[in-house]
């Protein structure tokens, strides 16, 4: 082999070295990038209920004031949701929460007309999120 062979032997190496190093730094890039775009959608963690204000209504119905507190990202991640289940875990009723809650946390609404059956004696309110679902902090109350 010559040394003209050699030459560029090395350099070729050289611009594999180069290439290698540059492809591994696009690589941790994009990793970095996945890895926090994962961690801040988990940092807004789970929906919890903080409170529950419940009142007869006089016809067998129930008013539900509920409070709920959830670090609201935006449209991807959000509080979307709370229900009243029963002493089984069925779900009787539900509220929908259409739009995130950015800017007010935590938040109050109310849903009226909700019927529970004679029976129950008590309820259980949990709260959804459009990322992690059901996990956060619930409250059980009963009933006037």
């Amino acid at each position: 082999m010559s040394s003209t062979d050699l030459k560029n032997l090395a350099a070729d190496n050289i611009d594999v070295d180069t290439q290698n190093k540059t492809v591994m730094k696009i690589s941790f890039s994009c990793f970095a990038i996945l890895f926090m775009f994962c961690v801040s959608s988990a940092i807004a963690g789970e929906a919890d209920v903080l409170q529950v204000k419940v009142s007869g209504n006089g016809d067998k119905t129930y008013t539900f004031d509920v409070t709920v507190e959830h670090t609201d990202t935006g449209w991807d991640h959000y509080a979307d949701r709370w229900e009243i289940l029963d002493e089984n875990g069925a779900v009787l009723e539900r509220r929908i929460l259409y739009h995130p809650h950015v800017n007010e946390q935590p938040f109050t609404r109310s849903l009226s007309g909700v019927e529970i059956p004679a029976s129950s004696k008590k309820v259980t309110i949990r709260a959804h999120d459009s990322v992690h679902e059901y996990g956060g902090r619930v409250v059980t109350t009963d009933l006037p």
